[in-house]
Parts: C-alpha cells; structure tokens; sequence
C-alpha cells in the first residue's frame, strides 16, 4: 500500500502527549547556572553610567556583563543593503534604543536569584524622545542611528516598471495597515550553552535550523563551526520568529565561560512579548485602475515597512511583497516601491508567510475596492483578471516564475462549497429588512511563494545491522511533524515498515549539514532529498540482493508491498531487508548508506480561494466570524493530515490578524500589549469550524509534485475575513476598515459613515 496521500497518524505525538518529549527547558545540565538580563524601561534614551557593585555582592551572582565586558560579536548583518549604520551590539553599549533592549547579563545560582540581582543594578540614563509612529519617522528629526540616511533602513522598488492609469476608466486608492504581531510560540526563547572538555562550545537551541544557528555562532565567537555544536530536540513553536538565534542567545557561551560551567535561559513570557521579534507591521498605499467591464489594467503599491529598533529579517520583507505584487492576476502594468525605516520599537521580523500575506492583504483589497467602484460582485472581478492555466509556466511583471495555477477552479469550487448565491441571497433580505446582524461575504484568491529562498536540503538514510533504517535529515522540525512525513516517503521507496524507521533531525555533530525550516520549503526540498536518498539505498540494496539470489542486477526488482527484492518473475525465491542486514552482520565492512544534498531548481506557488462569512452587529461593531472555507493547491499532498493541521494554524492566525491581533504602543513608545491579559490571543471562542476543500495541481519543479502548506492558511484567511467585515458595512457607505476590524473599529466607521 502507498503510503503518499493518506492520512497516517503523527509519530512525534505519543511522547509529546505524555510529557516524554525534551525541549530545551528540560535538559539536565548539571551545575548549570540561571541568565537574567537587566533590560531598558525606556524606549530611547542614553546610557550614562552602570553600576553593578551591589547586584555584584547579592546572594547566588556568579557573573555581571556589560557591553564593556563583551568581547565577542555584534551580531551580523542581516543583508548587506541595509544601512551599515544601523549595526546592533549583544547587549546596549551607549544607547537603548527600544523598551525590553537587554543591557546587563546575570548569572545567578538559581533563576529567582537573577531577578532580585537585576533589580539592584543601577542604570543611569538620559532619556531622549522616542520616534514611534513609522509613517513621521522618516521625516523625523529624531535618529535611532548616526548617519548620512536618517532611519531610513533601505529602499526598494521595481525598475522598469510603470503602473499606466491613464488608459483607466475607474481608478482606486486606499491606505491599507497590517498591523504588527506578537508571534508568540508556547515556548518562549528558550537556550543553554556549555562547553565541553575538549573546548567545544555546545549549544543548545529551540529553533529552525541548528546549521544556520552555528554559523551564526561561529562569526560572533570568531571559531571555526566544526568547533561548535549545535544541538535542537524539541521545539515549541516558532512562526518565523526563531528563524535566527536572538542577542542573548549568542551571549550564553561567553556566560558559560566567564563562570566555568552550563547557563540556561529561559525568558518569562512577558519579555518574549516585547523582545521575541513581533510580525508584519507594513502600512500600504494602493491604486487600482480598469475599465467598468471588469478588466484591471494597473495596479501599484508603496509599502512602508517597519523594522523597529534594528534591521532585522523584517527590514527586507518588502522584498517578499513585491515578489508577489500582482497575486493570481494577468495585470498589464503595475508598479511598486517600499521605504524601511527604524522605530524605537522592537525589531520586526519574519512571521509565518513573511511579506507574502501582506502582498495578498494588498491585492485582494484593493480587487474589492475597484469591484464596488464598478458595482460587480468581487467574484467576477476574480475570474476575469485570473491568469488562464493554459498559461503556465509563466513570469510575472516583478520576474517571478509562476510553476502553475488553476486559479479559476479553486473559486468555483470555493464558492460551490460556501453556498455563495445562497449566501447574498441573505444578505440582501438582512439588508432590505435592516436587520441589527448584517452578513458579510469576503473573497480571497491567493497565490504564495514556497520555497524561495533557494539552497539544498540534506538527507540521507542507512540500513542498520538490526534491520532498520537510520534516516537524517538536515531540516529542523517544530511541529510540521517531519519524522513522520518523512518515514512515509522512505517506506514507499523501500517497502520498510515505517515502524522500523527513526529519524534523527539537529544535531550539528550528527548531520552534517542543513538550512533553516522556513518558507514552507520542507517536503519540496528535505522530503526530496529523503525520497531520493532512498532511491539510491534501494539501489544500493538490488546489488547486493542479487548477489544473494545468484541473479543479474538488471533482472532484480523490488516489491514495495512485501518488502523483499526478487528476479522479474519469480516471486517465490525474494530476499527481504532483514536478509541483507544480516549481510551486514556478516560482511562489517559491507555498508548501505545513501545521502542526497537536494538543491530545488526554483520556487513553487500554492494558490487558492478562501471564503469567510461573518455577523456583525451594527449596533456594537462586535464582528463574529461565522465560516471559514478554504480551498488551498499545495500540489500533491503527502499526507492530508498533517497538510489540514497546518491549514488550520494558518487560517487562525490569518483570522487573527483580520479581527483582533495588534501589538501596540504608547507615544512613548511603552508597549501597552506587553502579556496576554492586553494583548488578544484568538481561541476556540472566535473561530469556527473550518471547512477545508481539497485540490491538488502538481508541480513540475520537484519529483514529487509537492508544494508548501505551511502558510497559505495565513495569506488568504486575512484579507477574506477583513474583506467580509467591509462587505457586511458595504451598504452602509463604508468602503474600508482597518485590521484588526475591533468593535469599536467597526462602531466608529459605521458612524462615521453615517454622518457623511
């Protein structure tokens, strides 16, 4: 049986669920020792002087550092056409430039200790007025940064291409805010280091990818990476936001040394909140222009994108939007450009769709915006400008190789699925009878970019003396159930029981290479480079099978279901994998072993429809999000439940965004979202029951057809639930409302509305 396509249980579950699984947190490290770090209250201001001389002398300290006492790093530079100004230290040296920005390390005996200890260091500051609102701060006189280009970080545009509104009959504009996010993974930014009697640096780390991490290390340390080892077991969550380890991550192993033993951190929620790395935060200008038949004909955007304190990851995301400027349509002109600019805020950075959601947010607003403008329901909109499949493959304006898309279909059956004509059916008896709960429809058609970042996966598999089979992989899972996607594919090329199967991920001594899990890259590429890896075990395996069957290889097969290799036609006399590992046991120096360092030879592009359907009450502005359907085309499916799990992350989030996720500050720039109490986390409350819909387009940029999954959910849920709070208020003249589409958000541009 075919294990590709079905819906195999998680491996990775049973010990998660009894407590059996091992995160950072809880390793046993003997005599290890507790970090706390001393943090600014301020959002801007000057570091005059630090004095340590009494937290030095407090119960459990082992060590204090401060900037003057680092004698490693600054971290790297994230991409070399970010303003090289703008560089950040591991800890603050003379300025603080954002509140939670780590100045003091502490090394206490036990982690309580650390807390009182950092409450006895005195910093003396001078406060400086803080630049918080990205759309004044690159007109500010206020400067995060000494240099030539104020807090402009980098810009960017499109050359070449011209957005043509002239020849349109409509044209459109409107401001469109994705607000910033807290990631906010159930294990927070947790980390130990150590090193060991050989002077090796160990570290452990709760992340997406141990190479990435070590070469880090290794630049900040100035060591060779084989000198470092990286280690990650279980990971908490991520969304983007552990893609790198964080500045006091990469102080740990200079901890480690100052007190001669092991040192943990692990950060209380509430710093993770204001120092995790928070998602999003793009505020756009579009104009969409066409002719009232339906035909768009330009299109343009300027996203100002908001980095926080430092350029981080989340400096370069415009990068990702204008990758996927025109989203599934065939528009003949478009334009784009984007500014990047440091806020005394926390340092943004990628968060699960990384630019593309914020692409798609844009575009699927601004289809809605011209299809009211020219009275058509925003489906036909949709259909008319698709890219047609016969057209595939394709390049877009921005140069982007769309693999293919059956745009078209994904709606139909979309709609199909909501019930669409019954939905305005209602929706016209609500309005027509002014009831309190109008209903509103949203549309997204969505098309994302997977696996962009180009570079290799690696995986290799190896048929142990006991008769099963050793697999490593180079990705770092944490929580896309890998080991179990992956023993699938190795036991349909093999015909070994996926029981019989481990798999072994993060640990820099044990693979001996890897990249970051990201992007949705992982089945196209690591699960590419297992599928292949097995191949050549298998024919590995057939050499030495015929020998065992005094055969000619050629005339050797293998049979998948039984396991077992056998001469064409002669099924009776097989020799099966057990057969050949005893060989092993025999013949030590005989060894089936087979590793592929898979390199994808370009991106691949889910696309899909989602649909949302949402109650709100006209009276109070509460939004209630009734459905949730979503059609989404990531190419084969190797397992429908682990694709569906990953969907339904996504479409939380993504409703999230739409109806109450913002992380905010004061003029100040004091967080005011700083914990869970301020800061709205969806629940089961909020969401319904999603309605999924599948549908499969191979691709022909991977052996397997696959694309990613990871978050398509997020990119189209947050523009169709937005565009049906705006479809609900439609008939009131309100033409837009900003995310998240809060009550009182919605209350005000009901009446705001009302009084025009």
């Amino acid at each position: 049986m075919t294990l590709r396509g079905t819906g195999v249980l998680r491996r990775e579950d049973p010990a998660l669920l009894t407590g059996q699984g091992k995160f950072v947190a809880d390793l046993d490290l003997p005599g290890a020792a507790h970090v706390t770090f001393v943090t600014s209250p301020f959002a801007h201001a000057l570091i005059r002087s630090i004095d340590t001389s009494e937290a030095a002398v407090a119960p459990g300290v082992l060590a204090i550092v401060t900037a003057a006492e680092v004698d490693i790093g600054p971290y790297p530079v994230i991409n070399p056409a970010f303003n090289e100004a703008m560089s950040r230290s591991l800890l603050a040296e003379d300025r603080v430039r954002y509140v939670g920005e780590p100045i003091v390390a502490v090394v206490t005996e036990d982690a309580y200790q650390g807390e009182d200890a950092a409450e006895l260091v005195v910093v003396d500051f001078e406060p400086l007025q803080a630049v918080v609102d990205l759309e004044s701060s690159l007109d500010s006189d206020v400067t995060l940064f000494d240099g030539p280009d104020g807090n402009l970080v980098v810009h960017m545009d499109a050359p070449g291409l011209v957005a043509d509104f002239e020849a349109c009959e409509v044209t459109v504009s409107q401001r469109v805010v994705n607000g910033r996010l807290a990631p906010s993974p159930l294990e927070t930014r947790v980390a130990a280091a150590e090193w060991d009697d050989g002077g090796r640096l160990v570290h452990h780390n709760a992340g997406q990818g141990v190479h990435p991490v070590r070469a880090i290390l290794a630049k900040i340390y100035d060591m060779e990476p084989e000198t470092i080892r990286v280690i990650s077991r279980e990971v908490g969550g991520s969304f983007g936001a552990k893609s790198r380890p964080h500045v006091e991550e990469c102080l740990l192993g200079l901890l480690a040394k100052r007190v001669g033993r092991p040192v943990r951190w692990n950060p209380p929620r509430s710093l993770d909140m204001i120092n995790l790395g928070h998602g999003r935060g793009q505020i756009q200008t579009i104009t969409i222009g066409g002719d009232r038949d339906g035909k768009i004909k330009a299109y343009k955007v300027h996203v100002l994108q908001e980095a926080g304190a430092y350029p981080m990851i989340g400096a370069g995301l415009p990068g990702n939007t204008r990758v996927m400027l025109t989203g599934c349509y065939d528009i003949p002109t478009a334009e784009f450009s984007s500014d990047s600019a440091v806020t005394n805020t926390t340092p943004t950075t990628a968060y699960r769709g990384a630019g593309r959601p914020e692409a798609a947010a844009a575009i699927e607003r601004a289809v809605d915006l011209f299809a009211r403008e020219i009275d058509m329901d925003p489906a036909e909109v949709r259909r008319k400008n698709f890219w047609a499949p016969e057209q595939f493959p394709l390049e877009t304006l921005t140069g982007t190789p769309y693999d293919s898309g059956e745009y078209e279909a994904a709606l139909d059956k979309a709609l199909e699925a909501s019930g669409y004509e019954e939905l305005r059916s209602e929706q016209q008896r609500r309005r027509e009878s002014g009831d309190v709960r109008q209903l509103g429809i949203g549309l997204a058609s969505y098309v994302e970019r997977t696996a962009g970042v180009m570079g290799s996966e690696y995986g290799s598999v190896q048929l142990r003396p006991d008769g099963t089979v050793l697999a490593r992989t180079g990705s770092t899972p944490y929580g896309q159930g890998h080991h179990t996607a992956w023993s699938m594919l190795i036991s349909d090329r093999t015909g070994i029981p996926m029981d019989r199967i481990e798999v072994i991920h993060g640990d820099t001594d044990l693979i001996p290479k890897g990249s970051v899990t990201g992007g949705s890259r992982s089945v196209q590429i690591a699960g590419q480079a297992m599928w292949n890896a097995s191949g050549q075990l298998v024919d590995q395996a057939k050499k030495l099978a015929a020998q065992l069957l005094e055969a000619n290889e050629d005339d050797v097969i293998l049979d998948t279901e039984a396991g077992a290799f056998h001469v064409v036609g002669t099924p009776a006399i097989a020799v099966d994998w057990d057969q050949l590992a005893q060989r092993l046991v025999a013949e030590p120096d005989v060894e089936l072993f087979a590793m592929d360092d898979y390199a994808n030879i370009g991106p691949t592009f889910p696309f899909g429809t989602h649909v949302a359907v949402v109650e709100v009450d006209t009276e109070t502005g509460h939004v209630s999000l009734e459905r949730l359907v979503a059609v989404d085309d990531a190419g084969i499916i190797l397992n429908p439940l682990l694709a569906d799990g990953q969907v339904h992350g996504g479409l939380a989030q993504g409703a999230a965004q739409a109806l109450l996720e913002e992380f905010r500050y004061d003029e100040d720039g004091n967080p005011i979202t700083g914990n869970f109490a301020d800061y709205a986390i969806i629940s089961a409350a909020e969401l319904p029951s999603f309605e999924r819909v599948m549908m499969e387009t191979p691709t022909h940029i991977n052996e397997l057809g696959a694309k990613g999954i990871g978050e398509s959910g997020t990119v189209g849920a947050t523009p169709a639930v937005q565009n049906a709070v705006v479809d609900a208020l439609a008939h009131l003249g309100v033409s837009h409302v900003d995310m998240p589409t809060t009550p009182e958000r919605v209350w005000r541009a009901i009446n705001d509305a009302s009084a025009q």
